[in-house]
């Protein structure tokens, strides 16, 4: 006489777990529903560059949305990969206000590492899916249009034009553009721009539904030494508050002054995501919780 329970059927949990898998995609069928047909722009940046299981996830993460109907950008930094690169030519980054002091010297660096190195590995990662990517950086078709930020920040550069038409030709015939955030100079010069900086811009422009800023934070908090203060929800007005107090840190400046821009400029919701968290931008769209801190226009 047996006692206890027999072994589990392996029939029977595969059944299990191929339901729970299909529950799970249709619970995202109302949110593929809401955003396909729209266009959401990614700011892609910290760990989710550099780590390899980040690297990958977020390229499935991209895959996913462009095959649902979603119309993801990409406009990504590469600061770490940058200063890697001065070290190699013996020349040590300097920094103002958060922002890379660049020089003649620099600027050639940034442009070489930034549209030379980094923007095609990712297209080579989103394209392991299938050919759905498509290198972009700010001087092609003059999609980005800069002047001087500061005269002691070298060519480091204010966007001053948005053009899109690069961006909404590919979107039409169905790529994800990968954006490197280098702009022409008024003076004909070329500049590096913040990439948040450049993601709100081109949001902005292109209509956007959403834009994403991929962090190594959980989201915006009230008070940075306080995890208990992490915001999950907030608006333009409480963000300016916040900026006027003077708590933000220097690396989530330039995202909520961006982010207030294009919301103001016509994008209809902001996000602030850690990009440390697997699928966080799947997490994000596809679940009524969500993660990180969203960022609307009012209440």
């Amino acid at each position: 006489m047996s006692l206890g329970h027999s072994a589990p059927n392996p029939a029977k949990l595969r059944i299990a777990s191929t339901m729970g898998k299909a529950k799970i995609f249709s619970a995202a069928l109302p949110y593929i529903k809401a955003f396909r047909g729209k266009t959401i722009v990614i700011k892609y940046g910290g760990s989710a560059m550099v780590d390899d299981d980040l690297r990958a996830t977020f390229a499935d993460d991209v895959a996913m949305l462009h095959y649902v109907g979603i119309r993801p950008v990409i406009v990504h930094g590469g600061g770490p990969q940058i200063s890697r690169a001065m070290g190699q030519m013996g020349i040590e980054p300097v920094w103002k206000d958060g922002l890379r002091v660049s020089n003649a010297e620099t600027i050639r660096i940034v442009q070489s590492t930034l549209a030379g190195e980094i923007n095609p590995d990712i297209v080579r990662l989103v394209n392991a899916h299938g050919s759905v990517a498509s290198g972009v950086n700010g001087l092609d078709g003059n999609l980005f249009i800069a002047k001087p930020l500061s005269e002691d920040l070298g060519f480091v550069g204010e966007v001053t034009a948005v053009n899109p038409h690069i961006i909404n030709t590919l979107l039409d015939q169905g790529y994800v553009p990968v954006v490197a955030p280098l702009a022409h100079g008024q003076d004909g010069k070329v500049y590096n721009l913040n990439a948040d900086t450049a993601a709100g811009a081109l949001a902005e422009a292109i209509g956007a539904a959403k834009l994403v800023y991929l962090t190594d934070v959980e989201g915006l908090y009230r008070d940075l030494g306080d995890d208990d203060s992490l915001i999950s929800r907030t608006t333009i007005a409480e963000l300016e508050d916040l900026l006027a107090s003077g708590s933000i840190s220097a690396g989530m400046l330039p995202k909520l002054v961006s982010c207030i821009a294009a919301l103001e400029g016509g994008v209809e919701h902001g996000h602030i995501l850690d990009g440390r968290v697997q699928h966080a931008l799947l997490l994000e769209i596809f679940t009524p919780e969500g993660i990180g801190t969203m960022i609307t226009k009012g209440s």
